[in-house]
């Protein structure tokens, strides 16, 4: 789908990878709206050539006036309760993350069948849905049951916009993503990491094992299976988004050190507990993705995680002795 022209609307477009959508979507010249009530997203993160309404996802009347007057030709469903550690994956606040994932969700959709609209509508989905899993690597065909609020609030979501797509025609695409990184990053395993050496180089803490998989996925690759959600063929279907580089905490964690030439300054330990309802294993089969669609990621680990620490040098100064 050429975008050129077209009214894109992008939730949750001030945050980590809403924003680096936002900024592809600027470059392709599509006329795009950010919606965002920055909770958790950032104004420096916002395109200062995107439009910005400041709103809840959660409050349906202002939502649906909003979208009244836009009128999108696509969105892309990014706003949510992404605080997945924070939060415990939403133990310690599940009503929320229900009403801003799920509810939040249900709200964009059924807007747009009451203002007679029927946008290409991406959904960021989670691979939390999939809860820890019965075999690796895991596929779109594996059992959901997810062990956490956050996972059943995104789950719930999928199965909202798949109802609209069978029911209404509205043309859904459903993307569950695994382990995005990059510039911009707020949270998660690398930030926290990064973080943490910048407060204290020569000891670092690791929630967890260090056994834990994960699936990562650069931003700017995460950003091209958004857009290639765009194709028809991917019009009722679910795909996985991730990378393929898969490495356990404790792998990651040298591979970092050694890029900051720490690994005989820092001594690592590991708590052996993680945080509720974190998944051990996050491995992707993205087989779906790549054949049907053309996703191809193209930045390697390494090269990934020193656009980080280059990114975060700007603010934190952590290479070397300087960290």
């Amino acid at each position: 789908m050429k975008l050129r022209g077209r009214k894109v609307l992008v939730t949750g477009g001030a945050g980590f990878l809403g924003s680096h959508l936002v900024d592809r979507l600027v470059e392709l010249g599509s006329e795009t709206t950010v919606i965002d009530d920055l909770s958790s997203g950032k104004k420096e993160n916002l395109n200062k050539l995107a439009e910005f309404i400041n709103l809840d996802i959660k409050d349906y009347e202002v939502l649906k006036a909003t979208i009244s007057r836009i009128k999108p030709e696509v969105v892309f469903h990014l706003a949510a309760c992404a605080a997945t550690k924070e939060n415990a994956m939403g133990w310690f606040n599940p009503v929320f993350d229900y009403e801003t994932n799920a509810i939040g969700t249900l709200n964009c959709l059924r807007a747009f069948i009451e203002e007679g609209l029927k946008p290409r509508f991406v959904y960021a989905s989670s691979a939390a849905v999939y809860g820890e899993p019965e075999y690796t690597p895991i596929d779109e065909e594996h059992p959901t049951n997810p062990i956490s609020p956050y996972g059943i609030s995104k789950l719930a979501g999928e199965k909202y916009a798949l109802a609209y797509f069978r029911e209404w025609g509205l043309p859904v695409t459903v993307l569950r993503i695994f382990n995005s990184y990059g510039p911009r990053q707020p949270r998660y395993v690398m930030f926290d990491i990064l973080k943490k050496l910048k407060e204290n180089p020569d000891r670092l803490e690791v929630i967890g094992s260090g056994k834990q998989l994960r699936s990562y996925c650069y931003v700017s690759d995460t950003i091209d299976g958004f857009l290639l959600a765009l194709k028809r063929e991917a019009v009722g279907r679910v795909f996985n988004l991730a990378g393929k580089d898969v490495v356990s905490i404790k792998q990651l964690v040298n591979k970092i050190l050694d890029l900051l030439g720490l690994e005989e300054r820092t001594k690592v330990t590991y708590t052996g507990e993680s945080w509720r309802g974190d998944i051990i294993k996050l491995v992707a089969d993205t087989s779906k993705i790549r054949e049907q669609l053309g996703f191809e990621p193209k930045v390697q680990l390494d090269e990934g995680l020193s656009k980080l620490i280059e990114w975060v040098d700007g603010n934190f100064r952590l290479r070397n002795n300087n960290v």
